[in-house]
């Protein structure tokens, strides 16, 4: 299996127009209709021209950003948008990063480089803890984490990818009780992360690994579903200690937001 974040073959080269007019038009398209709309309606959500009227722009603007040209997009033209597309944080926080723009209501740039001494946070945890790098990656991980994801963080596994084992291990589908569910939040969070870098060679390679592999990512990477990382309750059938229950918590680092820890507390079944 590939090693993330070291990628050395040939894949696609994203392109953020386009991109960014797919996510414009999935919103857009998920849109209850309008409540003064009439008659017979062919397409889903709303027109282009409800849109463009709603976030007071032109039709060809909204044409032309969905059909991914190069158009400007300017920072005022974003926020009304946001509102009429009825954006959440984490999506309004991806409609700006894909236009290469800064929300100025959103956080501050962050630093890119991850710090080394990070790698040290899980083992201050009692229960199971592990280090996420960009790519979702374990980077650091405790020894409770490692009894706990078995096929994961075990000694005998090599791939420590989180969504290649999510994914593509049927021990994962075992081990997670909610495993539909959980799937379906983590391509969402995942995409907010993605959204944030997309020209992130590292980030590509995984998703072009995952959309052939997995058709569950696959269906879920289309729906351009977006969420911020949440913490709650986490339910495991473990093969050994059978089943167990966590309150998951993940931290960010204010000057590296894309590094997280995860962290989950034991409670009662």
């Amino acid at each position: 299996m590939n090693n993330y974040p070291s990628i050395k073959r040939t894949m696609s080269k994203p392109d953020s127009h386009r991109l960014l007019g797919a996510f414009i038009r999935a919103h857009r398209e998920s849109l209850p209709p309008p409540a003064k709309a009439v008659g017979r309606r062919r397409t889903p959500g709303w027109r282009r021209e409800e849109l463009a009227e709603a976030a007071r722009v032109s039709v060809t603007w909204i044409t032309w950003l969905e059909q991914g040209r190069d158009v400007a997009a300017s920072v005022p033209a974003l926020i009304r948008l946001a509102e009429a597309l009825g954006l959440a944080t984490a999506e309004r926080a991806s409609l700006f990063d894909l236009a290469g723009k800064r929300d100025p209501s959103g956080p501050a740039e962050p630093q890119a480089d991850l710090l080394p001494e990070l790698l040290s946070l899980p083992s201050l945890f009692a229960g199971p803890a592990y280090l996420l790098d960009r790519t979702w990656t374990a980077r650091a991980w405790n020894a409770e984490a490692a009894e706990l994801f078995s096929g994961w963080l075990d000694q005998e596994t090599q791939e420590r990818n989180l969504l290649q084992f999510v994914f593509l291990s049927p021990a994962a589908q075992r081990l997670i009780a909610d495993w539909p569910e959980r799937v379906r939040r983590l391509v969402a969070e995942f995409r907010a992360d993605y959204s944030r870098r997309p020209q992130d060679v590292a980030m590509q390679a995984l998703i072009d690994d995952l959309l052939p592999t997995s058709p569950v990512f696959a269906r879920h990477w289309r729906e351009q579903a977006v969420l911020n990382r949440e913490g709650g309750e986490r339910r495991f059938n473990h093969p050994a200690n059978g089943a167990q229950c966590f309150l998951q918590t993940t931290l960010l680092v204010a000057l590296q937001p894309e590094c997280k820890l995860v962290c989950l507390a034991a409670v009662g079944k």
